[in-house]
């Protein structure tokens, strides 16, 4: 630290060489020479070079040392300053008060450099390294360590610039921070080493629990379709026996008019002759003596076509045959899209429902007259399904089509519907959401965004309570959404939120649960 003093106590301390000679032998002999070691020389050598390195103004380190004729050095600050205050007419310096009219300040770059190099290695570090006595390969000296560029560095072979602002220090303090560092890092590997060790149990376990489920979904979805299978093949084989059964009724029947026809044919073609017969007598006498008899024979001869044809049902089996068989394979299908109605004590007096229950919209009017119930939401616009579940397997469908924002899932019986309520899985409410015009998210804590590459037009529910999957679906082509695995407990209610319109016309759609009617 550089000391500011004030020109008479500067004067006073202003020595001559003499002194300073006086006062670096009284340093160098508080030690005999016979217990002179070569540590200690060392640290008298650092002493006097310190010593050596002082200006005698400042009493500090040189900042850029000048000499101007008589050998003595001064920091180029100090000896202006100490030359402003004089008589301008002489310059004197300030150790040997020899006087100079007009001196020229020269630089000295040797005095810098030693000085630059003394800066840089502390004199704390040089004496502590000695007493430690560890020596450089090159020169029988002191060894310090640079903390910045974590190295080992030679007071008097390292080139100082390199380490200037630098933390350099000895040995023995090096070994105790580098020790210290080393022990946090080696903590913060402990910490990683837990955290790698837990990540792997829980990627291993999740590697069985993939493995197990994924076989386990094998399963599901070959029984899924062989199901299918066995349903369609019998489909085929009960339309195909069916098929032969009314062909074969209508070929006997057409086998059986076709000779009764033929037979009739043949009559018919006989009375035919027997009439030509008669017709060529000429004698009037014998034609009508006869004609009782040609009457006789001509009994049975003659029929009357009246053919009656049933058309074969080729469009029982040529119609739109693929609908006919959906239509059969619906009625085996489990879950097949409930009928769900909306229940009004739970509707917000905001909300309007439709006669049948089925729909639900947010009104800009006035609220409506509606009795207060434990059950009804009074700020979230809200409406929960009036059957519940606490077990099975469940399916719904919601229309979404032309809206902004909605919210849908499901709400166990005992939320609270009081106040303004936080739509997530601790609060027992599971939900995606419309927001933000085309933005799409799960109702987690926080909320997942989901990856919906259209906008959706009709959403499927799939609730498997015994399971614990509550999955959501885009309607038109079955793709997936979101999937919540909850261990539920407690009944579970439909949840519906068309969310509140607005002045400008948008979100003024309802929410339509889509019934599928056979």
């Amino acid at each position: 630290m550089k000391w500011i003093r004030n020109k008479e106590d500067r004067t006073e301390t202003l020595g001559s060489d003499r002194a300073r000679e006086r006062e670096r032998a009284g340093r160098s002999s508080f030690t005999s020479r016979s217990e002179r070691t070569p540590a200690t020389l060392c640290a008298l050598m650092a002493c006097g070079l310190k010593d050596e390195l002082l200006c005698s103004i400042c009493l500090s380190i040189y900042q850029d040392p000048v000499s101007f004729g008589c050998e003595h050095y001064f920091c180029r600050k100090c000896i202006t300053e100490h030359w402003n205050r004089q008589d301008h007419s002489s310059r004197d310096c300030p150790e040997c008060r020899r006087t100079f009219r007009d001196p020229l300040l020269s630089p000295s770059l040797k005095l810098s450099n030693i000085v630059e190099r003394y800066s840089a290695f502390p004199l704390d570090a040089i004496l502590q390294a000695q007493r430690n006595s560890f020596p450089c390969k090159d020169h029988d000296k002191v060894k310090l360590f640079c903390l910045n560029d974590k190295c080992l560095v030679c007071f008097f072979c390292d080139e100082p610039a390199l380490h200037e602002q630098h933390h350099v220090t000895n040995i023995e303090e090096s070994f105790e921070e580098i020790q210290r560092e080393l022990k946090d890092q080696y903590e913060v590997l402990q910490d990683s080493e837990r955290g790698h060790v837990k990540a792997l149990q829980l990627l291993k376990r999740q590697l069985s629990e993939t493995k197990s489920s994924a076989k386990s979904l094998r399963a599901t979805i070959a029984e899924a379709f062989d199901r299918l299978h066995r349903f369609l093949k019998e489909k085929q084989k009960s339309m195909l026996e069916e098929l032969e059964t009314d062909t074969a009724r209508t070929l006997n029947d057409i086998e059986q008019k076709i000779q009764r026809y033929s037979h009739q044919l043949r009559e018919v073609q006989e009375g035919m002759q027997i009439l030509q017969e008669k017709l060529v007598e000429a004698d009037k006498l014998i034609f009508l003596e006869g004609i009782n008899t040609t009457l006789e024979r001509l009994k049975g001869k003659i029929h009357e076509t009246n053919l009656t044809y049933e058309d074969f049902p080729t469009s029982k089996y040529m119609g739109p045959l693929q609908y006919t068989i959906w239509k059969s394979l619906f009625q085996d299908i489990q879950p097949v899209p409930a009928a769900l109605t909306l229940d009004p004590i739970t509707a917000h007096q905001r909300l309007i429902l439709s006669d049948d229950c089925t729909i639900v919209a947010y009104g800009n009017l006035h609220p409506q007259p509606l009795q207060d119930s434990p059950k009804r939401f009074d700020v979230e616009v809200s409406v929960l399904g009036s059957d519940g579940f606490d077990g099975g397997v469940h399916y719904w469908e919601v229309m979404v089509s032309e809206k902004t924002q909605w919210m849908i899932g499901v709400a166990l019986e005992s939320v609270n519907r009081k106040g303004s309520i936080q739509i997530q899985p601790s609060r027992g409410f599971y939900c995606i959401v419309m927001h933000d015009g085309n933005q799409y998210s799960a109702c987690t804590e926080p909320w997942t965004r989901l990856n919906v590459k259209s906008k959706l037009e009709k959403v499927g529910v799939y609730f498997d309570y015994d399971k614990s999957l509550l999955t959501f679906y885009n309607a038109d082509d079955m793709s997936w959404l979101y999937t919540f695995r909850e261990k539920f407990t407690g009944k579970f209610f439909p949840y519906f939120s068309p969310g509140q319109s607005h002045a400008n016309g948008k979100n003024v759609q309802p929410l339509r649960i889509n019934t599928v009617r056979i």
